[in-house]
């Protein structure tokens, strides 16, 4: 049997496997933050924890069935954003996200709610004197476009056909209903709640009141509400508004306080969402598609208010409010733009791209968690790592002597590369490294080591046939590669498997376990296979003092003295 093609070239194949290492650390070292640092998970380094409270309109409980489906989309946003190492977990009534690190802001922004309707714009002014508006944080501005729309600051916001150039619109005057000036009078004051309500009962009437006056169609409660809308406070009717009723509601950052009109279109009608860089604006956008009744409605609305102003309401706020300036607008596509950086853009394209939620949560609790099992757990993991390793090469010593030498040198190649492959996982997907994924990365890395010892029993085979060293290792190589594959095809199919069933910390298990059995081979093809070719050729390597295969030679001359006393007679 020929030997395998590319064994003849032992020096070709472990350059590749070097400079495929060059390229790894190179990458570590002048890419990022060029610390050679992997992330570490919760249980190592420590993270946030956000407990969120359900709120449903009528106050009572919610279902089960409704937060499970919760978690399961705030799991796929999650996973959206490749934030790796995060749980969401069902506690009671509520639900808990602990995200690693100490950004409390991005477990809190999985949890939004994300309801959005597209409403017309009946009515923007300024906040009252009496009620303060906010300093800039960074959020985008009501500001938005669509290709269909594009977008400048509020009021000279516009919407146009892709493709065409973006021209700043005129400052539009839109009437205040009934064309005059809202009166300065005080809102209604709410009838004082009764003792003894339930903190679900204090909630649904919050709600109601809310409603009774920021939803109302009649116009002088709607110019009262306009004139009391307060955009520093807390907003009870997040997610909670009826779309099939007027809107009195602020911009995300309190700029603005608009009556809306009905909805127009669902969020649910988004057939996708992506964020990318208009490179001809420069500036972030969140591009959406609709669905092909979105679609319909979309050219409708746009056809409609031309010269007017639409609102892409989220969760009660409006986040981009574009003047349409030709319409209808068809096929089906629009953008939203304003203030965005690259990763709040991410992060509202993922929210509406996995859909809403069918529950409102409000924070009930965010706290840093500190690292449960810390730096002398992961000291005592690395230190049993090691000891199983050092236990591993001393086997590996006894049994086949200096050619465990070449077995420890392929383990540490390995290593040297997981490791680093680990790191750059961390930078360009929040890969983060708990004491799990350090447990499969020991395993797959010791299952490294059954690969060596499959070879090597392949060439004692070989051997005990008569076959000299020289000639045993490529046939055992050539027999062994078949036995190493599909061993390692099931290993990683089992790793796929359990990543894709299981959740929390074993998931960094499987995954780390899958990565290290795809290297294995690597590992197999570019380090050991040419190391024993080579050591093949050496007449050192030959001596079995040296290579521990004493006893097989014997054997094979015992049997080949047999033979020949066979054929004598």
């Amino acid at each position: 049997m020929p030997p395998s093609q590319g064994s003849a070239h032992p020096f070709r194949l472990l350059g590749v496997y070097a400079a495929l290492l060059a390229v790894i650390y190179a990458l570590v070292f002048f890419t990022g933050d060029h610390s050679p640092s992997a992330k570490l998970g919760i249980d190592l380094q420590g993270g946030t924890r956000v407990t969120l409270t359900a709120r449903t309109p009528d106050g009572n409980k919610p279902s089960q069935e409704s937060l499970k489906k919760a978690q399961e989309i705030i799991d796929s946003r999650v996973n959206g954003l490749g934030v790796l190492g995060s749980e969401v977990v069902i506690d009671g009534d509520n639900l808990v996200i602990t995200v690693p690190g100490d950004d409390s802001q991005q477990a809190r922004a999985l949890a939004t709610t994300a309801k959005l309707y597209i409403r017309p714009v009946l009515y923007a002014t300024q906040p009252q004197a009496g009620a303060a508006t906010p300093p800039a944080t960074g959020t985008a501005p009501p500001g938005g476009t669509a290709p269909p729309t594009t977008s400048a600051p509020a009021p000279g916001e516009s919407t146009q056909p892709t493709g065409e150039a973006t021209t700043p619109a005129a400052e539009p005057t839109t009437p205040a209903p009934q064309s005059r000036v809202f009166p300065a009078q005080a809102p209604p004051t709410p009838t004082p709640a009764p003792g003894g309500l339930t903190a679900q009962q204090q909630q649904a009437k919050e709600i109601a009141d809310a409603k009774a006056l920021r939803q109302s169609t009649d116009q002088q409660v709607q110019q009262v509400a306009v004139a009391a809308m307060d955009c520093t406070k807390p907003d009870p009717l997040a997610g909670n508004d009826d779309p099939t009723l007027p809107l009195v509601t602020c911009s995300q950052d309190g700029a603005e306080v608009f009556l809306l009109g009905p909805s127009r279109i669902d969020g649910q009608e988004i057939a996708d969402a992506t964020s990318g860089l208009n490179s001809q604006q420069a500036r972030h956008e969140v591009n959406l598609e609709f669905k092909s009744a979105g679609a319909d409605a979309w050219s409708k609305l746009t056809g409609e208010y031309v010269n007017k102003r639409v609102a892409f309401v989220l969760d009660s706020k409006v986040v981009s409010a574009p003047q349409v300036q030709q319409g209808p607008q068809l096929g089906g596509r629009t953008s939203i733009s304003g203030s965005f950086t690259a990763a709040s853009a991410a992060e509202l394209a993922n929210t509406l791209k996995y859909g809403s939620l069918p529950l409102s949560f409000q924070t009930s609790e965010a706290e840093t968690v500190s690292a449960t099992l810390g730096l002398s757990s992961l000291k005592a993991g690395l230190l049993a790592g090691a000891i199983g390793l050092i236990a591993v090469l001393l086997y590996c010593l006894l049994v086949y002597r200096m050619l465990g030498l070449l077995a420890g040198f392929s383990l540490i190649a390995a290593g040297v590369a997981v490791y680093g492959i680990i790191v750059l996982l961390g930078r360009w997907i929040g890969f983060t490294l708990d004491l799990a994924g350090i447990a499969g990365l020991i395993i797959g890395i010791g299952l490294t080591a059954d690969s060596f010892v499959v070879f090597f029993e392949r060439i004692k085979d070989e051997m005990r046939e008569g076959r000299s060293f020289r000639s045993a290792v490529p046939r055992g190589w050539q027999r062994a590669q078949r036995t190493n594959l599909s061993g390692k095809t099931v290993s990683l199919i089992a790793s796929v498997v359990l990543y894709l069933l299981a959740a929390g910390q074993v998931k960094g298990f499987a995954f780390t376990l899958g990565v290290t059995t795809v290297l294995d081979v690597i590992v197999l093809y570019l380090v050991t296979a040419p190391l024993l070719m080579l050591a093949s050729r050496s007449p050192f390597w030959a001596k079995p003092s040296v290579n521990g295969l004493g006893s097989v030679q014997q054997i094979a001359r015992e049997r080949g003295q047999a033979r020949s006393k066979e054929m004598s007679r």
